[in-house]
C-alpha cells in the first residue's frame, strides 16, 4: 500500500468515522478534570483551615492579654510558662509557638515610648526601648506615663495539603491597658 493511499484512509477515518464517534467523551473529560476539582477542593480546605488558624491564634492573643491586664501582683516565669502553655493549648500549636509580654510606658514630654519589661518564651528576643521609641502608629494614643500590657504571640502554622500554601508563621499583636492597677509589674513593683 503506498503511501499516499494510507494517508487518504488515515484522514478518511478520522474526518468520518472517529470524528463522529462519541462513546467514552465522558470518560476522557472526567479524567481531564477531576484531578483539578479534587485539587481545588484541598486548596478550599486549606484556605478555609489557615483563616480558621489565624482566628484561633488572634482569640489566643486577645485572652492572655486580658488576663495579664487584670493582674494586680506582680507576674513572674511560672506565670509567663503557665501563658505559652496556654496559648499552645488554646491555638493547637503542639510546640510551635512563642510568646513575648512587655510593659510599654509613653513619655508625652520626649514623645516616644519606653520599655518597662519584656519577657519572652520560645525563639523571640525581648523588646528593647529603642525598639518602642517610635511605634506611635503602632500604639494607640495614650496620656503621659500611661503604662500598656503588649502581648505578642507567633504560631508556625503547616498548611495540611501542600496546594500552594506554604509554611507560615501567624504573628498577633495585642495590647491592653492595666484594668485593676496603675501597671503590671515583673517579679516585683519599684
Amino acid at each position: 500500500m503506498p503511501l499516499t493511499q494510507l494517508k487518504a484512509r488515515l484522514l478518511s477515518f478520522l474526518r468520518c468515522d472517529f470524528a463522529r464517534k462519541e462513546d467514552g467523551v465522558i470518560a476522557i473529560e472526567a479524567v481531564i478534570i477531576m484531578p483539578m476539582i479534587f485539587w481545588t477542593f484541598l486548596s478550599m480546605f486549606s484556605i478555609f483551615d489557615s483563616f480558621r488558624m489565624y482566628s484561633i491564634n488572634q482569640k489566643a492573643a486577645y485572652t492572655i492579654g486580658d488576663a495579664v491586664s487584670r493582674e494586680t501582683l506582680p507576674i513572674d516565669d511560672d506565670y509567663l510558662n503557665g501563658a505559652l502553655n496556654l496559648f499552645e493549648y488554646l491555638s493547637k500549636g503542639q510546640g510551635n509557638t512563642a510568646i513575648r509580654i512587655s510593659s510599654v510606658r509613653y513619655n508625652a514630654t520626649d514623645n516616644r515610648f519606653y520599655r518597662d519589661w519584656s519577657e519572652t518564651r520560645g525563639w523571640v528576643q525581648p523588646l528593647t526601648s529603642s525598639d518602642v521609641r517610635t511605634w506611635t502608629d503602632r500604639l494607640p494614643l495614650m496620656i503621659h506615663n500611661e503604662r500598656l500590657v503588649l502581648v505578642e504571640t507567633w504560631n508556625r502554622y503547616e498548611p495540611p495539603f501542600k496546594t500552594g500554601l506554604e509554611l507560615r508563621e501567624i504573628k498577633n499583636f495585642v495590647f491592653t491597658r492595666p484594668r485593676y492597677a496603675p501597671r503590671v509589674c515583673w517579679e516585683q513593683c519599684n
